[in-house]
C-alpha cells in the first residue's frame, strides 16, 4: 500500500483510509464480530488510517474501532471527532446540537481515549464548526490536549477557508475533512487553495458520492428510512436519472483502464494533490479490495483533461443535503 503524508504534518497514512461510520451507525445493522474481523482484514491489506467519531452510534463506533484495532497499536492511525451535544438524561442518544466549548472538548477527549483504548488520539477533528464558540478557543483547547500528550494532531471538518486560517494561527491544523468527489467540487474554489497554502492535508469523505459513483445505483433503487440517502436531494429518482451522465463518464474511462467506475472516482481524487487521502466507507471485503485497486490506477494528464472537459459540460442535479 502506498503511503501519503497529510500536508506538512508528520502524519503518514495509507493512501486510502477507511470510513467506519456505517459499521455501527445508520442503515443495515451489522454484527460486531464480523466488523472486527473486517477491520483486521483491512489492516492486513495495508490500510493504516481509520475514521470514526463520538457521534457515530453515539459511542458504539468508537468502541468497535477501539476493540478491533487494539492489537495494532503503533501500526495504525485512528481519527475521531468532537463537537456534538447529546442528551445525557436519556443515556446514549443522537446528537441534539453542537457543543465545542473547551470544557466539553476535554470531556470528549477523555471518553474517546477510553473507548478507543489508546493513550493519545492520533487525529482529533472538530466535527462541525460551532458558531457559538470562537474557533480560537476550540484550537486552544486542542492545543492544551496536545501539550498534555492526549492528542497528537488537530483537524477540522467542513470548515470555511477563513475558519481554517484562524484555527491554524493558534494550533496548526494537520488535516481538513470535507466532502469532495468528482460530483461535489465546491471546496476547489477557496478551501483547497487554503489547505495547500498552509500545508494542511485533505481527507475527503463520501468520495464515491455515497455509493452513486460506483455505478451500482439507479433510479429504481429505494432506500430505508434509516438510510441518509432516503431524504437526500441527490438520491431522488429524478436526480439519479439526471446524474447518470456522470457515471457514464466514469464507466467510459474505466473501460479504457481496465478498472471500475469506483476506482476511477477514487483515482481522480488521488491525482488531484499528493496530500489528499480519501476515506471511502465499506463493510464488505470485495468492496474494500475494489477500492484499494484504485491506488494502482494511473490517470494521465490527458485522462484528467478529458474528465475535466466532460465534467465542465455536466450540471449535477440536487443539493448534497
Amino acid at each position: 500500500m502506498q503511503k501519503r503524508k497529510l500536508g506538512d504534518s508528520n502524519l503518514e497514512v495509507s493512501a486510502l483510509g477507511l470510513g467506519c461510520m456505517r459499521m455501527s451507525f445508520g442503515d443495515s445493522p451489522t454484527d460486531k464480530q464480523e466488523m472486527i474481523a473486517f477491520l483486521h482484514k483491512a489492516v492486513e491489506r495495508g490500510i493504516t488510517f481509520f475514521d470514526t467519531a463520538e457521534v457515530y452510534g453515539p459511542y458504539t463506533n468508537e468502541e468497535l474501532v477501539g476493540e478491533a484495532l487494539e492489537p495494532f497499536h503503533g501500526q495504525v492511525v485512528i481519527a475521531t471527532k468532537f463537537g456534538f451535544k447529546h442528551d445525557s438524561q436519556k443515556g446514549p442518544s443522537p446528537a441534539v446540537g453542537l457543543d465545542s466549548r473547551p470544557e466539553q472538548i476535554k470531556r470528549v477527549a477523555e471518553a474517546s481515549l477510553k473507548r478507543l483504548r489508546v493513550e493519545a488520539i492520533d487525529l482529533f477533528y472538530q466535527h462541525r464548526v460551532d458558531p457559538e464558540v470562537p474557533i480560537e478557543d476550540v484550537a486552544g483547547a486542542v492545543k492544551e490536549l496536545i501539550q498534555a500528550g492526549k492528542v497528537k494532531h488537530f483537524g477540522l471538518s467542513e470548515a470555511s477557508a477563513e475558519t481554517i486560517r484562524r484555527a491554524h494561527a493558534v494550533q496548526p491544523v494537520a488535516a481538513l475533512q470535507s466532502e469532495y468527489s468528482i460530483w461535489w467540487r465546491t471546496i476547489e474554489e477557496s478551501i483547497l487553495p487554503t489547505c495547500e497554502d498552509l500545508g494542511i492535508g485533505l481527507v475527503p469523505y463520501s468520495p464515491l458520492g455515497r455509493g452513486y459513483l460506483t455505478g451500482k445505483i439507479d433510479e429504481s433503487r429505494t432506500f430505508d428510512s434509516s438510510d441518509i440517502r432516503s431524504h437526500n436531494p441527490r438520491f431522488t429518482p429524478e436526480a439519479l436519472s439526471a446524474n447518470r451522465v456522470v457515471v457514464d463518464l466514469l464507466g467510459k474511462i474505466a473501460a479504457q483502464k481496465g478498472a471500475t467506475p469506483a476506482q476511477i472516482a477514487l483515482a481522480w481524487l488521488l491525482a488531484q494533490k499528493p496530500w489528499i487521502v480519501p476515506i471511502p466507507g465499506s463493510r464488505k471485503i470485495e468492496r474494500l479490495e475494489e477500492n484499494l485497486g484504485a491506488v494502482a490506477v494511473e490517470l494521465t494528464s490527458d485522462d484528467l483533461s478529458e474528465i475535466e472537459n466532460a465534467m465542465s459540460k455536466i450540471t449535477v442535479i440536487g443539493d448534497r443535503y
